[in-house]
């Protein structure tokens, strides 16, 4: 059995290191050491994150998946829940600290319907906290609009923004080595000189101007 990490902050969220702090805790105070942890920063909306994505391959039946909460991995309901029946086929505990029942050991219950509650209860947790989750994604996402037509409004929308630091095309010839799985999202950005928002920006426009000529991972 191996154990891993994953920990997600958005773009705006400056710090890791809480969600970080919180799996490394876990495991300790269990006696476990992580194979390795793996952290993006970068919309909840969608799973197409180079870190996780990276991860996802990784992970191998009998395998263990540590989140701090379950918005770590994602706020869009549906794909939230599809990832999770994703690991749970594959054979992959899915351990989430906000939600004790997940930490339960249920294959030590002898009694058959024990199990089955433990099962349903958890299911239904996850259904709910994954409602929430992305309910708050939905209500900043509204904020955010609101926010840039009041500056539009303003005319302060031309100052919104940082300019490049460098080409799309040098971006372009790094991600691609990512993409194919020859480096690790970390180790471009040190190459490029970028900060993960950043990096994630090149990302998103490189993606967007490639749509149709590369395909991505499931």
């Amino acid at each position: 059995m191996a154990v891993y990490g994953y920990h997600r902050t958005s773009t705006t969220e400056q710090h890791l290191d809480r969600g970080v702090r919180a799996i490394l805790e876990f495991c300790a105070a269990r006696g476990w050491e992580l194979a390795d942890l793996y952290t993006d920063q970068q919309t909840g909306r969608h799973f197409d994150r180079p870190e996780y994505r990276f991860m996802r391959r990784r992970l191998l039946p009998g395998d263990v998946l540590i989140l701090s909460e379950l918005d770590r991995l994602g706020r869009n309901k549906e794909d939230t829940l599809k990832e999770l029946r994703y690991f749970q086929e594959r054979g992959v505990r899915v351990m989430i600290l906000e939600i004790p029942t997940t930490l339960l050991d249920d294959s030590a219950l002898d009694d058959q319907m024990a199990n089955l509650i433990l099962q349903t209860v958890n299911q239904m947790l996850i259904e709910m906290y994954a409602v929430f989750a992305q309910a708050e994604m939905e209500k900043r996402e509204k904020r955010q609009r609101e926010g840039i037509e009041a500056m539009k409004a303003r005319g302060d929308w031309a100052r919104y923004g940082r300019p490049r630091k460098l080409d799309l095309a040098t971006f372009g010839e790094a991600y691609e080595k990512v993409k194919a799985g020859q480096m690790r999202p970390t180790a471009c950005m040190r190459q490029l000189g970028l900060t993960k928002p950043t990096f994630y920006r090149y990302k998103q426009q490189w993606e967007r101007e490639h749509q149709g000529f590369n395909s991505t991972d499931a």
